[in-house]
């Protein structure tokens, strides 16, 4: 799953996974931001399949992108 990540003007950085609407998270650093982004996808995409709704077609679990 591809990782956006940018650093907003305040100094946070917001890292986004486009393929599930939603998860998003901030972080005091890029590092922190990409950890939380991550922890949060793998817990939607474990609600998702207890309750046999479909997640993403992965072809790796997670690439960050520029």
């Amino acid at each position: 799953m591809r990782i956006e990540i940018e650093k907003e003007n305040d100094g946070r950085w917001i890292a986004e996974i486009p393929d599930l609407p939603g998860v998003m998270k901030y972080g005091k650093t890029r590092e922190e931001a990409i950890a939380k982004v991550e922890a949060l996808a793998l817990r939607v995409m474990a609600d998702r399949l207890e309750h046999g709704e479909s997640i993403p077609e992965l072809t790796e679990v997670f690439a960050v992108s520029a």
